[in-house]
């Protein structure tokens, strides 16, 4: 397994986290636990959580599982989505944060928490706020590094320019979606990360199943999350992706390796991410995307893939500056 730097924290994980998101729904404490220890066989030490994740169950389950590893292990959680009807049991509030981290604590049964997310964005609370509680559980020994997940680049940046200004732990990590289909990270998360040291785990690197060769124009699955579950069905329905898994699935097929493999493959190989997050319902699952190990990604490779796909737009509409040659006849202004 090859170690990699989690931004600027100097902390090494493994080149794949393994996300516990399916702990508690698909997979009961029988099947976490096999496919925890396949992830331990293979050199995994990073693992990623959220307390929302079946209510708290994947953090009790996981809690269960590193008892007697704690110490060799980096372990993620999240907080700020809905935890119950109670209007406050939710957000970045002080008031929730301070709760949530005792609670997540307690079901992962350890005494801290290597990096603590925020899941999403709160619109209601200052960020002031939100990352002042954050920075004092660092100081209370109760969390090592803030970090954020599903936030706009404008957002982050306007977080680590408050966190410098006053004096404040800053996100270390960036957890957004990213895959073959769903590329908008490209275009200023991943270069912000970049630019700031920050680590990237990101997320559903097989597009919810559509990228394991499973899914195509004219064939889907009659079960699975993209059929069944309508927020996948809403964040993956458009036909061009079906599309795009086609041509995927037929290139992958062309090199003779798996489709779930190279999809993981791909992103991992992305200059700025440091280690995508896979996940799994059984082990059999699982082993699809620990195949990304074994495959050689060159630029040139990851170029060739990347062109079956969309290619976001830039940042600005100055094009010319992109590749940092003006087309003929262009001033600057």
């Amino acid at each position: 397994m090859e170690y990699r730097t989690l931004g600027k924290t100097g902390i090494q994980v493994s080149k794949l986290c393994f996300g516990t998101m399916s702990f508690g729904r698909e997979a009961d404490q029988e099947t976490a636990a096999a496919m925890f220890h396949r992830c331990r066989d293979v050199g995994i030490n990073f693992f990623d959580t959220a307390n929302v994740y079946s209510a708290g169950q994947s953090e009790e389950m996981l809690g269960k599982l590193i008892q007697g590893s704690r110490e060799e292990l980096v372990i993620t959680s999240k907080f700020s989505s809905a935890m119950g009807d109670d209007v406050n049991a939710q957000g970045g509030s002080r008031r929730h944060i301070m709760r949530a981290v005792e609670a997540s604590l307690k079901r992962l049964d350890t005494e801290w928490i290597d990096i603590y997310f925020v899941h999403k964005f709160d619109a209601r609370t200052p960020m002031e706020t939100t990352l002042r509680a954050l920075d004092d559980l660092v100081h209370q020994g109760k969390i090592l590094h803030p970090a954020v997940s599903n936030w706009a680049a404008w957002q982050i940046a306007r977080a680590l320019g408050i966190s410098a200004l006053e004096g404040l732990a800053p996100f270390a990590c960036i957890q957004p979606m990213y895959n073959l289909v769903k590329r908008q990270a490209e275009v200023e998360i991943l270069p912000l990360a970049q630019s700031e040291q920050m680590g990237v785990i990101t997320y559903s690197p097989l597009g919810g199943g559509l990228l394991t060769g499973k899914y195509g124009v004219e064939h889907k699955p009659e079960q699975g999350r993209l059929v069944e579950n309508d927020m996948y069905m809403k964040r993956y329905g458009p036909d061009v992706y079906y599309q795009i898994a086609d041509d995927f699935t037929a290139h992958a097929r062309e090199k003779g390796v798996s489709a779930a493999s190279l999809a993981v493959a791909w992103v991992m190989a992305h200059p700025a991410v440091t280690a995508p997050i896979i996940g799994a319902r059984n082990v059999e699952q699982l082993e699809g995307s620990l195949g990304a190990l074994e495959i050689d990604m060159t630029p040139e490779w990851r170029e060739q893939i990347s062109s079956i796909s969309i290619t976001p737009p830039p940042p600005t509409d100055r094009l010319e500056t992109q590749s940092g040659v003006r087309y003929a006849g262009a001033k600057a202004k």
